[in-house]
């Protein structure tokens, strides 16, 4: 229909429109399905993980304690390199011969050399660290140096997850990252648990090495597919735009560590405050973990757009970046709100129906509440990465250091009063005005803002298909009226989805479908 108005009334600047929204689509829903088969198996694990005669909560806790302090230490050796790749790319690729482009060359040289100052610092530090920060978690300490190969292949992952991205191979990386690993960390548990590997030791030491694996399987691909070029001469590109390009990664380095913080630091805090450590974070991650189910849609839209978005708006194509804005919106927030209801609908069946170790029904309150936090954050669209692919990159900087602000003090306070709930409800309050700050960014400095009235549809839609499976079923407990509760809430939500028309981007599906099982031609 798009296409036939636009050729009809030859409007050229729709045309860039419906193709990058075709191609946001088409990848998304790609890695969506990658995405939630890798969720799947991520489940997999932790109920191998949780359940009654398997791993102990301090070794499931060491493992999630692994991917936090990861994630930290990339945010300090990255130094930007991501938004470097995402914003100068299209420069990069219509200047420069592939031989020529020096891009990747230095996007990996810097993480590289900040990786070593965290080794450094690492070292120099250790026993302040375990000693005043990590003194109720005596597993961190067993395990410490193996922290630092897992930290490398993270960090160069996710550089290398960028470069993927902007050459349109989301899927790849979307694979690699949640099926690849998660199949792996399966493999282990699955020898550890049948005698193969004998100790908790081998496990750690093997696990340390997985990210180091994917870095260099997507290395093969680049160069199999000659999207692999190191050079280290310094090209035009880069004479030109050097200036442009430290302070872009200094800014965006400093926002990346400040919200890389903010995202891990309920974990840190929870392994560091409570006296039972990583028995806690075993508790929390649970939670953390499912509500991850709620991201997956999220986690495939930003990888398929950041390109589009990017050279929309090296084009100062608005109209393309608002369409990208309001359609991950709505699409995002139909995914989240039915995830998040399912959810909480069977939770507290669930630990029970799966025979889960009893003290992991503690999970479901910071799940709620995390759970809503991701539902907030995925309804407000692709913001973070509008503001980051465009000349205003710096407003990133000053928002985290907002969110970081709040976060810190807020997740140690309600840490210590209140236990695991409490950095849960702290991420709620504190990402809940991260993305107010960046709604409003949006709309006063170009009059964005992804809201319609099929926002607010969308939130009573799934409140009563909540409120109707919930009541119809809610004194029955079993595998049966599990999936009894989950069919009769997919039928009202999806059924209302349809019939309001909540997406434009659900019909394009449903024809799609439609055609590939020859019902339509």
């Amino acid at each position: 229909m798009c296409l036939r108005y636009c050729v009809a009334s030859n409007s050229l600047k729709q045309i860039p429109i419906f193709t990058a929204m075709s191609t946001i689509r088409r990848q998304s829903i790609i890695s969506s399905v990658i995405v939630y088969f890798g969720f799947a198996l991520g489940f997999f694990n932790t109920y191998l993980f949780t359940r009654e005669g398997g791993f102990t909560k301090e070794q499931y806790g060491l493992t999630a304690t692994f991917i936090a302090i990861a994630s930290i230490m990339y945010s300090i050796a990255g130094l930007g390199s991501n938004a470097y790749i995402s914003k100068f790319f299209p420069y990069y690729k219509s200047h420069l011969d592939n031989k020529k482009n020096d891009q990747l060359a230095w996007a990996l040289l810097f993480p590289l050399l900040g990786f070593s100052i965290v080794v450094l610092l690492g070292i120099l530090f250790k026993d302040i660290i375990i000693d005043n920060v990590y003194k109720n978690s005596p597993e961190l300490l067993e395990y410490y140096y193996w922290l630092f190969p897992f930290g490398l292949g993270y960090t160069l992952f996710i550089v290398l997850e960028a470069y993927a991205w902007m050459q349109q191979k989301s899927v790849l990386s979307n694979f690699l990252k949640e099926v690849m690993f998660r199949v792996f960390v399966t493999a282990l548990i699955v020898l550890t648990s049948i005698g193969i590997i004998t100790d908790f030791d081998i496990f750690i030491i093997i696990y340390s090495f997985l990210y180091i694996f994917l870095v260099t399987v997507l290395l093969a691909v680049f160069y199999k597919r000659k999207q692999l070029h190191l050079t280290f001469s310094v090209s035009k590109v880069t004479m030109r735009f050097y200036k442009k390009i430290v302070l872009l990664a200094s800014f965006v380095w400093s926002g990346g560590l400040v919200f890389n913080l903010a995202g891990v630091f309920d974990t840190i805090v929870i392994a560091a405050v409570l006296p039972n450590g990583m028995a806690a974070v075993a508790v929390f991650t649970l939670g953390q973990n499912i509500s991850s189910l709620i991201q997956a849609p999220q986690r495939a839209i930003v990888s398929a757009s950041i390109s589009p978005l990017s050279h929309a708006w090296k084009e100062k194509d608005y109209k393309k970046i608002q369409t990208i804005y309001s359609r991950s919106s709505i699409n995002q927030l139909i995914f989240s709100t039915a995830m998040f209801s399912l959810i909480w609908l069977n939770f507290e069946d669930g630990v029970y129906t799966f025979n889960l170790q009893k003290d992991y029904i503690a999970a479901m309150w910071p799940f709620f509440f995390i759970g809503l936090t991701r539902v907030i954050d995925m309804g407000t669209g692709v913001n973070a990465q509008i503001i980051a692919t465009s000349s205003f990159w710096r407003f990133e900087f000053i928002s985290g250091l907002i969110l970081l602000s709040i976060t810190l003090p807020l997740n140690y306070f309600l840490a210590r009063d209140m236990g695991i709930v409490g950095p849960a409800i702290s991420n709620l309050i504190s990402f809940t005005i991260y993305n107010a700050i960046r709604y409003i960014f949006l709309y006063r400095k170009f009059g964005m803002q992804p809201f319609t009235v099929k926002t607010l549809y969308t939130l009573l839609l799934a409140t009563a298909a909540y409120f109707i499976a919930f009541l119809l079923f809610k004194n029955f407990q079993g595998i049966e009226w599990i999936l009894l509760r989950s069919i009769v809430f997919s039928i009202f939500f999806f059924t209302g989805m349809v019939l309001l028309k909540l997406s434009p981007d659900v019909q394009p599906v449903f024809l799609t479908i439609k055609r590939r099982l020859g019902l339509q031609r």
